[in-house]
């Protein structure tokens, strides 16, 4: 890694690096410090922890979109059919309503009132001086992504400028989530479905940092889906992991290859390509969702079919979203950016119209269409310009000489399909940049097949770059139902989680130790003189290394003792970073995510062996850690789950 280069070394310019918010663990903790047992020994236990599978009448997966949502089921007795909840009420022209938009209408006190279609309709037929009242939110998922310090007290920005907890408004959909998938269930048994007969599983991008993804859990504890003391209710699966192992499912009929032209159910008569994947297949699957994109590489293990993952997430916040922000740039290219804003401010159901009648044109948009786009602007878009600005729409438009988008006399801004594309190019761009680099590493140059899913991949303009730019390195393919891939796959995933095997860890995880202090070797801001003993403060014991393969559920043990015998506490606290040549607990970028504690008074009767072995124990592989220390001597142990927005 660059690092290293970068003045890594133990005396270099680390001085100058900004000192952690951590002091060291001897001074700041009295004597609770521990040092490694040496020989340190890691043992990889990956079968010895099948953990007690708790039995389920059904899974119920929740795909939480940037966009949109909607939620898949599928009873446990006949995990062949998933089911896709009930179409809703009140659905778009010219965007299938299998899911619901991810808005939100909280009332003016601040409880909830509505969600989806629902909310986005009630909200419309306010009066606009009682709107303002009233707090809207959508495609706030985004914020968990962009924050970089996301705590439990993140707040959203609702439509009216009003600000409410992110936790809340995540509880809220989830709440509402889960009535309705109880409802159903209830509806379709003839009884009272509970809570309890439910593995639910919600779905967060691969590339989210861990905060964000334990934000989801905690959001879904608040709205009752599971609690901390049955945690194994709730699985966070991961976007692309949900969508792979749907890709793995299909049958020919239900993928369409980009690169055949004339298809019957997407392949050609002479086109019979295997159905299924062979030993070894590598496979890369790109979700474009609203918000995101997010690659994976995966490879198939046979004969169970598990799956393996190459190459670690990578991706960024380059979904469909990043076209609306560009439709939003040229609509202040023309009108003004200062119209817009206060546009937005005033009349924000009227924005929010314009902005459903784009994406319907949004999705009208492709390569070789030929006639132009027309896009209504709502009437009180056009009568508040006259009163900004004192002069017509259609005044702008001719003023604004912006190329390819007129103005038509019904009322609507017309876009030929150039600008149309126009708007697209940037998102495009990026995600094929993206998978320019990611085809540039060793693990990915023999993948087969590239799997094109999530909302954003049913733009054809999307499907056309991908398959012009890497159409000659492998096969891709568009699954059919290529926004429900995740939903169903999801579902697949709560039925049988060990599917994914082997995982890569996103982070270096490690504990803070005294080490020996060894002269040349340590620097000399970390010497700590205890009774006589030299020793080295600080150090990062390392468990694991970021972008390591690891299996699940793989248990890595490590053995430590107090560095004082006559200590009465052990406290080891756990820490993370993203790099993988981490030295110290204070180098740049480590975090504290998690703290075990163990009281090692009322053992004076016992005979405790000179030596105390404290064994530290940390679980890997699934996509969530644990982490447990016992004391040998007595066999209390305690356990704890990695914490990062707590700290």
């Amino acid at each position: 890694m660059a690092d290293k280069e970068a003045g890594g070394s133990d005396t270099g310019p680390r001085e100058t690096a900004p000192t952690s918010a951590y002091s060291s663990p001897a001074r700041s903790l009295g004597d609770t410090g521990i040092t490694p047992l040496s020989p340190s020994h890691v043992v990889n236990d990956a079968d010895s922890n099948v953990s007690e599978q708790q039995t389920f009448l059904v899974v119920v997966a929740i795909d939480f979109g940037t966009t949109s949502s909607g939620y898949a089921y599928s009873f446990t007795k006949e995990p062949e059919c998933i089911h896709v909840m009930r179409r809703w009420e009140g659905g778009d022209p010219g965007v299938s309503n299998q899911k619901t938009p991810t808005t939100i209408l909280l009332t003016p006190e601040r409880k909830f009132h509505s969600f989806g279609y629902a909310a986005r309709d009630f909200y419309h037929d306010l009066d606009p001086n009682e709107a303002k009242q009233w707090l809207y939110l959508e495609k706030f998922k985004m914020k968990l992504h962009t924050t970089g310090d996301l705590t439990m007290d993140t707040d959203l920005t609702a439509a009216n400028g009003k600000n409410v907890k992110a936790l809340e408004i995540f509880a809220y959909a989830l709440q509402y989530f889960k009535e309705q998938a109880l409802k159903e269930l209830s509806d379709q048994a003839g009884s009272d479905f509970e809570n309890s007969d439910v593995r639910w599983v919600i779905t967060v991008p691969a590339i989210w940092k861990q905060p964000a993804k334990q934000f989801m859990r905690q959001a879904a504890y608040q709205a009752g889906l599971a609690s901390p003391e049955n945690s194994e209710q709730l699985i966070i699966a991961l976007e692309p992991e949900a969508a792979s192992i749907y890709c793995r499912k299909l049958r020919l009929h239900q993928m369409i290859e980009l690169s055949s032209k004339a298809a019957v159910n997407g392949y050609s008569s002479s086109d019979t390509v295997g159905a299924g994947f062979a030993q070894g297949d590598k496979y890369v699957v790109v979700d474009s969702g609203g918000g995101t994109v997010d690659l994976t590489v995966h490879q198939i293990r046979l004969p169970e079919g598990h799956l393996k993952e190459l190459y670690k997430a990578t991706g960024g916040p380059y979904g469909s979203l990043g076209v609306d922000y560009e439709f939003e740039k040229l609509l202040c290219k023309i009108f003004g950016e200062d119209f817009i804003e206060q546009f937005k401010i005033k009349r924000p159901a009227a924005w929010v119209d314009l902005m459903i009648a784009f994406e319907s044109r949004k999705r009208a948009a492709a390569p070789d269409r030929t006639n132009p786009l027309n896009i209504t602007l709502p009437f009180s878009f056009i009568d508040y310009y006259k009163k900004f600005r004192g002069h017509s729409v259609e005044h702008a438009l001719r003023k604004s000489n912006v190329d390819f988008v007129k103005w038509s006399s019904q009322g609507m801004l017309r876009m030929s399909p150039d600008a149309m594309n126009a708007l697209f190019k940037p998102t495009i761009d990026s995600i094929i940049e993206h998978l320019r680099d990611l085809f540039q590493k060793p693990e990915v140059s023999t993948v087969k097949f590239l799997f094109l899913v999530g909302g954003f991949a049913e733009a054809p303009l999307l499907q056309q770059a991908v398959q012009a730019a890497f159409g000659d390195k492998c096969r891709i393919i568009v699954p059919q139902d290529v926004g429900l891939t995740i939903l169903k796959g999801a579902v697949l995933f709560g039925l049988d989680p060990t599917v994914i095997k082997v995982r890569r860890s996103p982070l270096t995880y490690g504990v803070g130790v005294l080490n020996r202090y060894v002269e040349g070797k340590h620097p000399p801001e970390k010497l700590l003189v205890k009774d006589g003993t030299r020793w080295c403060t600080d150090v990062f014991d390392k468990f694991i290394s970021a972008d390591q393969s690891v299996a699940l559920g793989e248990l890595i043990k490590r053995s430590y003792t107090p560095a004082k015998p006559s200590q009465l506490v052990i406290i080891i606290n756990i820490y993370s970073s993203e790099h993988d040549d981490v030295s110290f607990i204070t180098d740049p970028g480590v975090k504290k995510c998690g703290t075990l504690r163990l009281d090692l008074t009322g053992t004076s009767g016992t005979a405790v062996p000179p030596r105390r072995e404290i064994q530290t124990l940390m679980q890997f592989g699934d996509t969530e850690i644990k982490a447990t220390a016992i004391d040998i001597a007595t066999s209390k142990s305690v356990k704890v789950g990695i914490d990062f927005l707590n700290y």
